[in-house]
């Protein structure tokens, strides 16, 4: 409207009969404006917001953040809402425009995916209300100040969850690993009695007792399985917004969930320069709130960690034989020979399974069409590193380590598969 005056008086320089039509409209706007402040000001209702956040953000997935409204005015009104986002996303262009009927509730929800643990701080929400007539905006600011923590992916945890009661787990990528053998452990050899498995027969001590005498089994015993996070420099590695640290926290959280289902005892630690973040692996209750706040409270660093740390740590607090789950990152064969004498002299007490990541960017690469010499070079450097990372794999197997070679997407889903591949096959 302002801009329509202004260019009635450029024509009134050329035509001076719309001098006064242009004074007229200036009045008008004047007295539209003082109305649309009347409106605005003068009623003693208003606009009542609200957000809605969950009690914890869930790191690497979509959260969703409700935002509720109450028109108390007797007219619709045009609502814009401008919340202030933790700092950590970086939208600074944030802004949702709603129109809503007198005397109306209207609400709607947007979704923030953090992709680092942490506080993350809302400030204000601050909602701009327009009149019908849209010539003045009136601010209205809620103090609605909050702290989120973003923990590690538990919606990740409730999918995988579901799906352990799911009759379809392939269309996730699970595997049905099928057991071969018995299901129980050994107990003891007694009489045969009537009703008794002749499966069970133990045909050495019925001749040595010259009568029937077939094995007794008992319920497997649970196993001790640990997940051990490397939280050194190789681990800062970032892929589609998380680091490879974040990837590895997200899977043990999901695997601790399915290894504790299975009846086994989940433990887990961290280590770099020195082995922290240390959960003793049980069987409570409680197992599952401890190892998610302990996942929490990793604190990254750009060091290179100490292997041999790691091994006098495990050799001296883990008595027992158990699954060592290892979450770490080689790129190349050398990596691999410095750190190798540890991973053997661990693997000589303990089931060690080492889990480490392709690299996705080398895959697209790879796989590329080549159109320049440059892309040639490229390709090559790129194919000589992925077959390092499956030299890697072999020169593990070799020393009967076992090892999981994964996309960073794929984790969760690998490890699991790799845990209820061990189990099925007794070899713990």
């Amino acid at each position: 409207m302002l801009l329509g005056i202004i260019a009635s008086f450029v024509l009134a320089y050329f035509f001076p009969s719309l001098y006064k039509v242009c004074w007229l409209f200036v009045f008008l706007l004047i007295a539209f404006t003082a109305l649309d402040i009347v409106l605005l000001f003068a009623s003693r209702q208003d606009i009542k917001a609200t957000r809605n956040a969950p009690e914890k953000f869930s790191n690497g997935d979509e959260n969703p953040i409700t935002i509720k409204l109450k028109n108390q005015y007797s007219f619709a009104v045009f609502v814009k809402v401008i919340d202030e986002i933790p700092f950590q996303f970086q939208m600074r262009n944030f802004e949702i425009n709603r129109k809503i009927a007198a005397n109306e509730k209207d609400h709607f929800d947007y979704h923030l995916r953090p992709t680092e643990r942490g506080e993350y701080f809302f400030g204000n929400l601050n909602v701009y209300i327009s009149s019908p007539l849209r010539l003045i905006s009136r601010r209205f600011t809620f103090a609605n100040n909050q702290m989120v923590p973003t923990y590690p992916s538990y919606i990740q945890l409730r999918k995988y969850d579901l799906m352990a009661f799911s009759n379809n787990l392939l269309q996730y990528g699970l595997k049905r690993i099928r057991r071969i053998g018995h299901t129980m452990e050994f107990e003891q050899i007694k009489e045969y009695v009537q009703g008794d498995d002749i499966r069970t027969l133990n045909w050495k001590a019925t001749a040595k007792r010259n009568q029937l005498m077939v094995n007794q089994f008992q319920d497997e015993k649970s196993q001790t399985v640990y997940m051990v996070i490397d939280k050194g420099r190789v681990m800062k590695m970032p892929f589609n917004g998380l680091s490879l640290l974040d990837y590895a926290i997200n899977a043990s959280l999901v695997l601790s969930n399915v290894i504790l289902k299975k009846g086994d005892k989940a433990g887990l630690f961290s280590f770099s320069k020195k082995v922290e973040n240390r959960v003793i692996a049980e069987r409570r209750q409680s197992q599952m709130n401890l190892i998610l706040e302990n996942l929490y409270n990793i604190k990254t660093n750009f060091f290179e960690s100490d292997y041999s740390r790691l091994y006098v740590d495990i050799k001296k607090n883990i008595n027992h034989r158990s699954l060592i789950i290892l979450y770490t990152n080689f790129e190349t064969v050398d990596g691999l020979h410095r750190q190798l004498p540890y991973l053997k002299g661990i693997a000589k007490n303990h089931l060690l399974v080492v889990v480490f990541f392709s690299n996705t960017e080398l895959n697209e690469l790879i796989h590329k069409k080549a159109t320049t010499v440059q892309d040639v070079y490229d390709q090559t450097i790129a194919e000589k590193f992925a077959f390092e990372k499956r030299l890697i794999v072999s020169e593990l197997k070799k020393y009967g380590i076992y090892s999981v070679l994964t996309q960073p997407e794929n984790l969760t889903l690998d490890t699991i598969n790799k845990y209820q591949e061990i189990k099925a096959r007794g070899i713990l």
